[in-house]
C-alpha cells in the first residue's frame, strides 16, 4: 500500500555500498524484472507509485495519506481478526517459500500445519464457521 505521491529507491549506490539488508536478493523475486531491478539500483532512480503498483510490488494506492492510513487501518484489523497462530504460520511459509523450491515449501507448511493442528485456534475457527460466527482468539 502507498499514496500516490509515494516512491521507492535503493539508495546505496549513492553513498558508495551495495544494497545489504536483502533488497538486492529479495527484489528481483517481487517484482519479477531483472533488468528493472538492475537499473534501480545502478542508478537509484525514483520507483513512483504508477509503476510500483503495475510490478506488483505494492498491492494498494491511495489518492493521499489520510486515505491510506484509513485502509491500511482496515487491513490491519481485518488481519488482526484472524487466527495469529495461523497469520504468523503463512507468514514465515510464505518467507520460506520464497527462497525454497515447491517441494520443500510444501514439506515446510506440512510441518508447521502438524504444530497448528495442536492449538486451539482451529477448533475455534470451524466452530465459529459452523455456527455463522465470528472467532475469537486468544492473543500470542
Amino acid at each position: 500500500m502507498c499514496s500516490k505521491d509515494a516512491w521507492f529507491s535503493i539508495k546505496e549506490v549513492d553513498i558508495g555500498v551495495s544494497a545489504d539488508v536483502g533488497t538486492l536478493q529479495r527484489f528481483p523475486k517481487v517484482v519479477g524484472n531483472d533488468s528493472l531491478v538492475r537499473e534501480l539500483a545502478y542508478t537509484s532512480r525514483a520507483l513512483r507509485t504508477e509503476e510500483a503498483k503495475e510490478l506488483g510490488f505494492v498491492s494498494q494506492t491511495f489518492p493521499d495519506k489520510e486515505s491510506l492510513i484509513n485502509g491500511a487501518m482496515e487491513l490491519a484489523t481485518h488481519i488482526a481478526s484472524k487466527s495469529p497462530v495461523a497469520v504468523q504460520g503463512t507468514k514465515a511459509n510464505l518467507v520460506y517459500s520464497r527462497d525454497h523450491s515447491v517441494q520443500e515449501g510444501l514439506d515446510y507448511v506440512k510441518t508447521w500445519n502438524m504444530a497448528m493442528l495442536q492449538t486451539e485456534d482451529m477448533i475455534k475457527a470451524v466452530t465459529a464457521r459452523l455456527q455463522k460466527e465470528q472467532a475469537k482468539f486468544s492473543k500470542l
